[in-house]
């Protein structure tokens, strides 16, 4: 019995073998601030993160990120790493506030504002309940 001998799938022209267009490299895609943020936060183990949307409520920033900290030193080591991750993605904070005392450290990310607080200070400003407007509750304010 004959044996078939194997062909090759690429076309041969003018005695040659096709070759196949390289392959173009992709650029990985830039992960979002939300995402950059978000992260950092879980990786120093911030507590009772809350991510909230304000766009319509104010004109300073999009979006709000509330964090908490168990102490000072946590509070700090917190802001610190969002500072970081931030600048190694692209994002430049325009500021950070608070960082000698530790009580509260707001960071501006033009977008996003990131405040990283100690449970007591957290709960005596509320700022949840300032900018945590769900969409019916903006209809009632309007």
């Amino acid at each position: 019995m004959p044996v078939k001998q194997k062909t090759s799938t690429r076309k041969i022209r003018d005695g040659k073998k096709a070759v196949a267009p390289a392959k173009t490299a992709r650029k990985p895609k830039a992960p979002s601030l939300k995402t950059v943020v978000l992260a950092a936060l879980d990786d120093m183990k911030a507590l009772e993160v809350k991510f909230l949307d304000v766009r319509g409520l104010t004109d300073i920033a999009d979006f709000m990120v509330i964090a908490s900290g168990t102490s000072d030193r946590h509070v700090r080591s917190v802001a610190q790493r969002v500072v970081e991750k931030s600048k190694e993605a692209g994002f430049r904070p325009h500021g950070v506030e608070g960082q000698q005392d530790g009580d509260w450290v707001l960071i501006d990310l033009n977008e996003m504002i990131v405040h990283v607080m100690l449970p007591r200070v957290r709960e005596f400003y509320g700022l949840e309940k300032l900018w945590d407007m769900t969409v019916t509750k903006r209809a009632a304010r309007a």
